[in-house]
């Protein structure tokens, strides 16, 4: 798991309870994406639109429980990214 996963799920818990949920990451995104591209914390390219960070979202859950764990957060950005 890279640093720079760890860093942006960080920024994505709007909470700060350790999970994502699709809301959080939605909301996240479009609030704080362009920010945390400028910052070189997430690719350009990454920050779209809700159904963009849905996709993400969904790419991540690989239980289905609806619910994002760094681990599985961490596995789908860093390959996605090229931060591994």
């Amino acid at each position: 798991m890279s640093d720079k996963a760890r860093k942006l799920f960080e920024a994505l818990d709007l909470d700060h309870n350790g999970t994502l949920t699709r809301i959080e990451v939605i909301t996240a995104l479009r609030t704080k994406g362009p920010s945390l591209a400028a910052s070189g914390d997430l690719p350009v390219w990454a920050v779209g639109d809700d159904d963009a960070s849905s996709a993400l979202f969904d790419a991540a859950d690989q239980n289905g429980d609806e619910v994002l764990t760094l681990e599985e957060f961490a596995a789908v950005v860093d390959r996605r990214f090229g931060w591994s």
